[in-house]
């Protein structure tokens, strides 16, 4: 049998570096797709079988000619993303659309490259793309970020519907309040720490292994019927509003 083989943008560090160790942990080849040479080609490095592919997201031509280095790959994960945080009032129309360039436009062109590579091969694969609970219950001061992790969650259930028939599934996860990725900072803080945490059902804050296990299951063939789907991975909280309310 052959061995499999994944991309995963935004790979180099936080949540995409601890994807990447999970698909290689399963015996994938990786391919890990980032912006900064030096961090992409080290992360890389420090697993069994992986390439550093430096490329753009939002740059076709860059992508492009990553995935033909690369070859076409079973699965991709995009996980690529930014911030640009402030009140929406406060936002430079050049902020929010950098923000909808890199999650929105970034998402589509890899997929768009990546399923156009399947059909091609006459394969069918996985995609698995990241949104958030933000694009379920956006959260003051997040910019652009909750309308394009929205935006992501309705792109995959158009690419679903429309490669279904290729034997491409397509599927997202939907972190909740993560310790680690672009949150990391936020968490240093113990008193967010603190808040965040309790105001989670299950307990506590999500791990980086909480997400790539999600991100795996949905790229695997335990998830061969699992198409179009949201997975919410934040131990309750997007349930959790009354909990927090006084009942009198």
């Amino acid at each position: 049998m052959s061995r499999k083989s994944v991309i995963i943008t935004g790979g180099a560090a936080g949540l995409g570096a601890g994807i990447a160790q999970t698909f290689a942990a399963e015996g994938y080849r990786v391919g890990v797709l980032d912006l900064d040479p030096a961090t992409t080609a080290a992360a890389a490095q420090a697993l069994p079988d992986a390439v550093a592919l430096v490329a753009d997201v939002t740059d076709e031509g860059a992508v492009q000619a990553a995935f033909d280095a690369f070859g076409t790959p079973d699965v991709l994960v995009n996980n690529a993303g930014i911030l640009s945080l402030g009140a929406l009032i406060d936002q430079s129309p050049a902020q929010f659309r950098k923000v909808l360039e890199v999650h929105v436009m970034g998402t589509f062109t890899c997929a768009r490259i990546a399923a156009r590579a399947l059909r091609d091969a006459g394969r069918g694969g996985a995609i698995v793309n990241m949104t958030s609970i933000n694009a379920v219950t956006p959260g003051p001061g997040s910019g652009a970020y909750p309308a394009a992790k929205a935006a992501i969650a309705k792109l995959t259930e158009h690419m679903a519907v429309e490669w279904g028939p290729l034997g491409i599934r397509v599927n997202c996860v939907a972190p909740g309040f993560i310790d680690g990725g672009m949150s990391a900072p936020f968490y240093a803080d113990p008193r967010v720490r603190a808040v965040r945490g309790g105001a989670v059902p299950f307990g506590g804050l999500g791990l980086v292994a909480d997400i790539a296990e999600a991100v795996w299951y949905l790229a695997s063939d335990r998830a061969r019927y699992v198409n179009g789907h949201q997975l919410v991975v934040d131990g309750g909280v997007t349930h959790s509003l009354l909990r927090a309310l006084p009942r009198e």
